[in-house]
C-alpha cells in the first residue's frame, strides 16, 4: 500500500522508487504482484504520465484511510495530540498562498515542527485523490457529497481603478458606462480569452464584458497591470486592501460589488482525518481570523458543510468562476 500510495503522489515509479530508497525495478514489481493479487488493473501507464483506473482510484482513498490511521496508531505512542507528524499536502489559490499562508508559516512551523507541509498554489481546483492532496482552501458555496469543510471567513470582489487610469479616462458611475471604458483581462484557458465581471444589479448577479489592452494569466501580474493604469481591475479585496489604504487604487462601482463569497478548508469525506489535518484546520481557522488583510472580509462561521470541487473539460467564464470552482461538475471519483 505504501509503494502504491507514493506511486500515484509522485505521478512517477522513478520518484516514487527514489522517495523510499529502492530500486525502480523493485517498485515495478511490487505494483505488478499488487494487481495480480487483486485481480484488477490499478494504473494506466504510458510513456509520458501515470493515470489511475477507476478501481485504482478507489483503492487509493482506502490505502489513504488505512496508512493514516496507522500512522495516528504509531504517533499515539509520542503524543500526537500535541505532537502530530508527517508530510501535509494542501492547495489553494496562489493569492492566498502567498499573501495569507506563506508570512504565517512560521508560526505553524514552530507549533507543529514535525509536519512537512507542501503547499501547492493554482487558479484550478486539483482533483484530491490523482494530486493526492489532503486539503483544499477554496472559496464559494459548499455544496455536494464530495468534500466536507469548515467555513473560515468570506471573501469580497471589488473593482478598483489606479489613479494614472483615472486621470485618463475618468472614473465610470453606473455598470452601464463600462462600455465606454477599459479593463485589465485576467484568462484562465489556453484560448487567452479575457473573464467577464460580475456586479450585483437589482438583486441579480450579471456577468458584464469590458474592453482590454492587456491580458495576463497570473494573479500578481493582473494586479501590478491595475497599478500601471492599463485598465480598471476586479479582483478579492484582500490583494486590493493595501492599495486601496495608501490611495493608489480607487474602488468604483461600490453599489453594485458582487455578493460575497465564503472561504472554507475542506477535506474528502471519506478519507481519515488525521490528527495533522486537523490541527492544520484548526490553525487556518485562526489565521483567517486575526489575519490583517482579511480584517473586512473575515466572518466567524464554524459550521460544516459538504462540497465537491472539478475542473475536467470546464472553462470559467468569470472572475467568480475562477474563485469559485465548486460550481463546476465534481472531478473527484
Amino acid at each position: 500500500m505504501q509503494v502504491f500510495t507514493r506511486v500515484v503522489e509522485a505521478n512517477s515509479f522513478t520518484l516514487a522508487a527514489d522517495t523510499l530508497g529502492l530500486p525502480r525495478s523493485t517498485i515495478t514489481t511490487t505494483i505488478q504482484a499488487l494487481e495480480r493479487q487483486l485481480r484488477t488493473k490499478l494504473l494506466n501507464r504510458t510513456t509520458r504520465r501515470l493515470s489511475l483506473t477507476p478501481d485504482g482510484a478507489s483503492y487509493y482513498e482506502r490505502c489513504v484511510g488505512i496508512l493514516a490511521e496507522l500512522e495516528d496508531a504509531e504517533a499515539s505512542l509520542h503524543d500526537a495530540t500535541r505532537n502530530p507528524r508527517g508530510r501535509l499536502r494542501v492547495d489553494t489559490l496562489p493569492s492566498i498562498g502567498r499573501l495569507i499562508l506563506i508570512p504565517a508559516l512560521c508560526d505553524f512551523h514552530q507549533r507543529y515542527p514535525d509536519i512537512d507541509l507542501a503547499i501547492g498554489m493554482r487558479d484550478r481546483p486539483v482533483d484530491l485523490v490523482q494530486d493526492a492532496v489532503d486539503c483544499v482552501i477554496r472559496v464559494g458555496e459548499l455544496k455536494g457529497p464530495t468534500l466536507v469543510g469548515k467555513r473560515i471567513g468570506t471573501l469580497d470582489v471589488v473593482t478598483c481603478a489606479a489613479q494614472p487610469y483615472i486621470e485618463r479616462h475618468g472614473v465610470p458611475t453606473t455598470v452601464a458606462e463600462l462600455d465606454r471604458h477599459r479593463a485589465v483581462h485576467y484568462f484562465a484557458d489556453a484560448s487567452g480569452k479575457g473573464l467577464d465581471w460580475s456586479f450585483l444589479v437589482d438583486g441579480q448577479v450579471v456577468d458584464v464584458p469590458v474592453k482590454s489592452v492587456v491580458s495576463v494569466n497570473d494573479s500578481e501580474a493582473y494586479l501590478q497591470c491595475g497599478l500601471m493604469g492599463f485598465g480598471i481591475i476586479q479582483l478579492p479585496r484582500y490583494m486590493a486592501a493595501p492599495y486601496l489604504h495608501n490611495g493608489e487604487l480607487r474602488e468604483v462601482l461600490a453599489p453594485w460589488a458582487p455578493p460575497p463569497m465564503p472561504i472554507s478548508v475542506a477535506y474528502l469525506h471519506n478519507r481519515h482525518l488525521s490528527s495533522k489535518v486537523r490541527v492544520f484546520v484548526d490553525w487556518v481557522s485562526e489565521l483567517f481570523e486575526h489575519c490583517p488583510r482579511m480584517a473586512h472580509c473575515v466572518g466567524r462561521v464554524d459550521h460544516r458543510q459538504a462540497c465537491d470541487f472539478g475542473d475536467k473539460g470546464i472553462v470559467p467564464k468569470t472572475l467568480r468562476d475562477v474563485l469559485q470552482p465548486e460550481t463546476m461538475e465534481a472531478s473527484v471519483s
